[in-house]
């Protein structure tokens, strides 16, 4: 089916009426390619085959592959933030939240924000990149904020404590072969160890605010 590129990769065309359980499969498929498979290797054909429509339905809701990663990637920000607000003066139970959402409760959306950050990483205004950079710059905020009330070690740059505290939190998601050796080797190969060690190491390194 032909499309047209759009200036904006994550406008789409009015949905047709009546039709939001199908957008809704869409929009599930989506996510589960995508995490499969990237945005490259992601395939429209089987994306409207899980959803139990056709392609051309697909493109009626979505321009383009692009398009439709953008929006199953915002849907996903969403629920991030949702799942795991932060609280600038409990910096480790934060970390706490982002290791269970993304190590425990949804382990293949870390693979679909992955993806996205590898494929589009040298475009300039990649889907999606305004809203994730309000969000992030909303969190840096709260951490000034925090930093002026004395809740937090004003040395460090805000930048940094967010960027260290997002990784320690995904380590264990994003390194699954050690994850796939820590079960057979660590000392405590549970997944409540890893997330106490997570907790522990943000805790050391950005103690919770007392008082």
């Amino acid at each position: 089916m032909p499309r047209s590129t759009p200036t904006d990769p994550t406008s789409e065309p009015a949905a047709p009426e009546g039709a939001d359980s199908t957008r809704a499969r869409i929009v599930a498929a989506a996510t589960d390619e995508f995490a499969r498979h990237g945005i490259a290797g992601a395939r429209v054909d089987r994306i409207a085959r899980q959803a139990r429509t056709s392609k051309e339905r697909v493109y009626a809701y979505f321009r383009g592959k692009e398009a439709l990663y953008a929006h199953v990637s915002l849907l996903e920000l969403a629920r991030v933030a949702e799942a795991t607000p932060m609280d600038p003066a409990d910096l480790p139970g934060y970390a706490g939240r982002l290791f269970d959402h993304f190590t425990l409760t949804c382990p293949d959306h870390h693979r679909l924000i992955t993806w996205g950050r590898l494929e589009l990483a040298d475009t300039a205004a990649s889907p999606g990149a305004d809203p994730i950079r309000k969000t992030v710059a909303r969190k840096i905020e709260q951490l000034h904020e925090a930093q002026r009330a004395g809740q937090l070690d004003p040395t460090w740059d805000p930048v940094d404590v967010l960027a260290l505290v997002n990784q320690i939190a995904t380590t264990w998601a994003a390194q699954t072969e050690i994850g796939a050796v820590a079960a057979e080797q660590a000392a405590d190969p549970s997944l409540a160890a890893r997330r106490a060690a997570v907790v522990s190491a943000v805790e050391r390194l950005f103690p919770r605010a007392t008082g």
